[in-house]
């Protein structure tokens, strides 16, 4: 599969939770030549925007917040192509609880958002303006909770991944370890579970986020809870997702602290990547094309603390990482023959920096 290699400046946008200083959504331009990156500056004043997601058409961005009420809401927002600065367009709120993760499916349709707290996943219909319409009715989690009494004493929706293909979108709970279908082939307005296509993961194991592989043929999910990572082959149309592999990214002997974050897929499909909290490191992990399955290949330490999210360049050279309580993002030059990671030494502040989102490379 290949990659192109920009040559022009990346912005990229930064979600944050605002409190130590943070105001809202900032912004950073990457040096794609050098992995450089520019002071980080606010471009959208914002509560708690945490996670952000890109509309297929490159112009508009979702951002969590919420309002003065802690109610979770969703904003869409407008890029200017030549600032990054963003202007809101409109929002939604729901009644109860707040948000911890979005989407947008890849028709530019729906933007599909979960609720940790709250245990329940909703969405909104998006006009073609980028809009967000009518939706907003939330679907209630159930189901048999794990064996974590401390974490998994109640449904924890946790992120919400689409299939590539567009048919399905996919729910990491936490307190079900369960992965979630949701069929979106219907009218754009709704939203339908999808119960007997769930994917079970080990008990205990407590599903996070996930990805798909860049052949929309494998699912990946990560689980914050024992540290490890389930591999499902996706069946497609059918919805079926078949289990392939589950194994660690722990290093051997470890006893320290488990908390994984996030997961990325090498945009030539031979690398995965997972962030792991526990001991403040992205592991590296070799894809094999044909099956799907990992083989671990390391660790870098992320040269801050809380490594809660992270993203590669569109090209697939650098990955950028948000060290939430180091309040810093750091670079690593990706190694395009092994997947390896080397620390740059370059890194900006940002203060509680909890999403890294790459625009298109033709957008800012």
């Amino acid at each position: 599969m290949l990659t192109f290699v920009s040559a022009e400046p990346l912005t990229v946008l930064l979600g944050t939770y605002t409190r130590n200083g943070s105001e809202g959504i900032y912004a950073t331009t990457l040096d794609p030549a050098t992995g450089a990156l520019t002071e980080a500056r606010l471009v959208k004043a914002l509560t708690d925007p945490e996670f952000l997601a890109l509309h297929p058409n490159g112009r508009i961005v979702y951002a969590l917040t919420r309002d003065e009420d802690g109610r979770g809401g969703v904003v869409a927002l407008v890029m200017d192509p030549g600032t990054g600065t963003l202007t809101e367009l409109n929002r939604r709120t729901v009644a109860r609880g707040s948000f911890c993760h979005l989407a947008v499916d890849p028709s530019g349709r729906r933007v599909i958002a979960v609720s940790y707290g709250g245990g329940y996943t909703t969405h909104w219909a998006l006009a073609p303006d980028g809009r967000l319409g009518p939706g907003g009715n939330l679907i209630e989690h159930e189901g048999v909770l794990g064996p974590n009494a401390d974490r998994q004493e109640a449904p924890h929706a946790h992120s919400v991944t689409i299939s590539p293909d567009g048919h399905f979108a996919w729910v990491a709970d936490l307190g079900l370890d369960r992965v979630l279908a949701f069929d979106l082939t219907g009218e754009v307005g709704t939203l339908r579970a999808r119960p007997e296509h769930d994917a079970s993961i080990a008990p205990g194991a407590g599903p996070r986020h996930s990805t798909f592989s860049p052949d929309g043929q494998t699912l990946y999910v990560l689980n914050e809870l024992d540290g490890s990572i389930t591999v499902l082959a996706y069946g497609g149309t059918d919805a079926v997702l078949q289990p392939r592999q589950h194994g660690s990214i722990l290093p051997t002997g470890y006893d320290g602290p488990i908390s994984s974050s996030e997961i990325r897929a090498h945009p030539n499909g031979r690398f995965l990547y997972a962030a792991h909290r526990g001991d403040n490191t992205i592991v590296t992990f070799a894809r094999d094309e044909a099956t799907g399955s990992l083989t671990r290949t390391g660790a870098v330490a992320t040269g801050g603390r809380n490594p809660r999210n992270f993203a590669l360049s569109p090209d697939g050279q650098w990955l950028l990482c948000a060290n939430q309580d180091s309040h810093n993002l750091t670079v690593f030059r990706v190694d395009g023959e092994t997947g390896g990671l080397t620390a740059t030494g370059q890194e900006i502040a940002v203060p509680r920096a909890v999403c890294v989102l790459f625009g298109l490379n033709d957008s800012f």
